[in-house]
């Protein structure tokens, strides 16, 4: 059962001064691989006059150059989006062999490929410390991502840094705590020292409160909630990216929405650019979540006032039924077999057959002398399956549940049986004279004929001599 929700994100500068804004590279566009269904997106930048270039960076991500030709005194940059937010099983991926395990080497070609995502920039003595007491036994991949996760979790505390720039990984380690950015990038560094090919990622996270609460530990946060967030992706052959949060010490789900996934945290910063020289006497931001579709679910099913509205339009519905006169009926097809045949392929697997057409003639209409003597019988085109060279037939009749009949004359009726003499001159008469009685024109008598070309191709599919080659050639 999925929730589609609206996000709003703006950010607003308000300047002193009248001032000329460098070309600005906005990454705020969720990124190609995102597992989250993204239904609308916008962005939105004042004030008017600049121009946008959508463009891809060296490592795919989608991002907005925003070049302002004259000077500004505030910007804003706004986005929406409708996310659904179906569950994702984050272990849903398959492992090359060779990598079902830590530790592993990467295939020669590959490890050269994710060069830039293994490189080392800081090996400080506490993070040195704390890599030693990793034991380097084989542990399957999975076990590893999770212990090595969760580990850090436990040991920083997360915390809310206004402050801006990344703090190194001998500072997060220092302090104990850190923000989303600097757990994410230590994690990168952590990945990395241990043989992993691993990039920082800048991205939306989305929370929302669960429908009950939980029975055995923490239930979530009390109110839907959404923020930029950061994490880090480590790179397992065959199952490609996957997302690792060392502030929760989850893996990435269903509410991390990446933006920008790079080698080096700053290439992933949400927006860069460059000022004159000025002070910023206001600024605004503003991230708000929205449901704005939910299905009922076993957590939270319809409401009372729900119920109410189904069943009031419930009772609509038939009331029109009723006043219109419309009559529902629910009918299959009959199934039957041949009294003297019973075991023939066509009455138990074969979708045709000899005599199956016939007797169905004989059967449609001994049901029309009991249920409709007055009834029109119709002789036409059924289902096509795949596969079969043919549409298959279909008889029907249709009656006036009023008595009155649609059909009088019965031997009017073609009997595939018999002879009637009728021909194309025939066939165009009846139809100039139906054309007459509606009161429309012939012109609107379509000819029809026989596929010719199927039957080239049947004859060209026939061995030498076959007789229905020499049919068709004659």
């Amino acid at each position: 059962m999925a929730i589609l929700v609206g996000l709003e994100h703006s950010t607003e500068y308000r300047y002193d001064r009248p001032i000329m804004l460098s070309p600005h590279v906005i990454r705020l566009r969720p990124a190609p691989h995102t597992r989250t269904p993204i239904h609308h997106y916008h962005l939105h930048v004042e004030p008017a006059g600049h121009t946008v270039y959508w463009q891809q960076d060296p490592f795919g991500n989608i991002v907005a150059r925003v070049v302002f030709p004259e000077k500004v005194e505030r910007l804003k940059v706004e986005v929406k989006l409708v996310a659904e937010m179906t569950v994702i099983n984050p272990f849903d991926f398959f492992v090359e062999n060779y990598a079902n395990a830590w530790p592993f080497d990467y295939d020669p070609l590959l490890r050269h490929e994710l060069e830039p995502y293994f490189e080392i920039i800081e090996s400080g003595p506490r993070l040195m410390a704390w890599l030693a007491d990793i034991q380097r036994t084989p542990t399957p991949i999975n076990d590893f991502l999770v212990a090595t996760n969760q580990r850090l979790h436990h040991a920083i505390g997360y915390t809310i840094r206004l402050d801006p720039g990344i703090q190194t990984c001998e500072e997060t380690f220092e302090r104990g705590t850190g923000s989303c950015r600097d757990t994410g990038w230590l994690l990168v560094q952590i990945l990395r020292h241990l043989g992993l090919a691993a990039r920082f990622v800048s991205g939306y996270l989305v929370q929302l409160t669960a429908d009950q609460k939980s029975l055995d530990g923490p239930s979530g946060p009390e109110q839907d909630f959404t923020d930029l967030h950061a994490w880090a992706e480590v790179y397992i052959p065959g199952a490609g990216w996957i997302g690792l949060d060392p502030t929760s010490g989850l893996f990435a789900g269903e509410g991390h929405i990446p933006l920008a996934c790079t080698p080096d945290a700053v290439s992933a910063a949400p927006v860069t650019g460059y000022t004159d020289k000025c002070e910023v006497v206001d600024f605004q931001y503003a991230n708000i979540v929205t449901r704005v579709h939910e299905d009922p679910r076993v957590t939270k099913p319809y409401t009372e006032e729900q119920w109410e509205d189904i069943r009031r339009l419930g009772r609509k519905v038939d009331t029109e039924i009723e006043t219109l006169d419309i009559r529902l009926t629910l009918g299959g097809e009959p199934t039957f077999v041949s009294i003297d045949d019973m075991e023939g392929a066509e009455w138990n697997t074969e979708a045709l057959g000899r005599h199956k057409r016939e007797r169905a003639g004989v059967l449609i209409r001994r049901l029309q002398q009991a249920f409709a003597p007055g009834g029109l019988l119709h002789y036409g085109q059924g289902k096509w399956y795949p596969g079969e060279p043919l549409p298959r037939w279909a008889l029907g009749c249709y009656w006036r549940t009023d008595g009155l009949p649609l059909w009088r004359d019965r031997e009017l009726i073609a009997d595939e049986h018999r002879d009637d003499g009728v021909d194309a001159t025939l066939a165009l008469l009846f139809g100039e004279r139906l054309a007459a009685r509606l009161g429309i024109g012939t012109e609107c008598l379509t000819p029809a004929h026989e596929d010719w070309i199927h039957y080239l191709w049947r004859e060209a599919n026939q061995p030498v001599g076959h007789p229905l080659g020499a049919a068709i050639s004659g």
